[in-house]
């Protein structure tokens, strides 16, 4: 079985990243509800850089070696650019759903930690090579570094298909989401661990 190397993305490789992240989400219920149209998702890679790409600023997110799939997490204190993201959002997505999306991410927020944690926004791998455990790959890294500082950890499924995965690394469902018109997403935490 094929194991890659995980590397820390580079600023240099933030384009090589973003379109890993954009293959991986292209069949997302979430992020299609919000881009159905192929040429609005594929132009939407600012709405993405504004909700994860701060991660490989922070030095926090994960590729494989051959960019295969990327992990981008947020440490404690670090989060997405809120407004970045409402400013592209409110302007590009259709009208009718706006409602629905700002009660979405309200309820994302809600279902937040307080206390310090680790935050998963986005891990995607491209669809060609989609079933190798490159995902599992990514999630295990990042959680060996969050568990030797005994840190919970917080994401939001978008694809009910991948929950199993995250159970598989420790998270359990906190709940369910679904705002009018929205597809369903399950927030989910894995508490701390120490991994002395």
């Amino acid at each position: 079985m094929y194991t890659p190397e995980i590397s820390v993305v580079t600023q240099a490789e933030r384009d090589r990243v973003m379109a890993t992240v954009m293959l991986g989400f292209s069949s997302d219920p979430l992020v299609r509800w919000f881009y159905p149209q192929a040429e609005d998702y594929v132009n939407s890679v600012p709405a993405f850089d504004a909700f994860c790409g701060g991660a490989i600023d922070c030095g926090t997110a994960y590729r494989t070696e051959a960019f295969e799939g990327a992990a981008l997490w947020f440490p404690p204190g670090f989060g997405p650019d809120e407004e970045r993201f409402s400013d592209y959002t409110s302007s590009t997505i259709r009208e009718e759903i706006l409602e629905d999306v700002v009660g979405v991410f309200q309820a994302m927020g809600s279902y937040h930690p307080d206390e310090p944690c680790w935050y998963l926004p986005v891990i995607g791998v491209d669809p060609a090579r989609q079933g190798m455990g490159l995902g599992a790959v990514l999630m295990k890294h990042a959680l060996q570094h969050i568990d030797e500082q005994a840190l919970p950890a917080y994401l939001e499924s978008s694809n009910p298909k991948n929950i199993s995965l995250y159970e598989r690394h420790g998270f359990e469902a906190m709940g369910q989401i679904r705002i009018g018109s929205s597809p369903l997403i399950t927030p989910m935490i894995r508490a701390a661990r120490n991994s002395a």
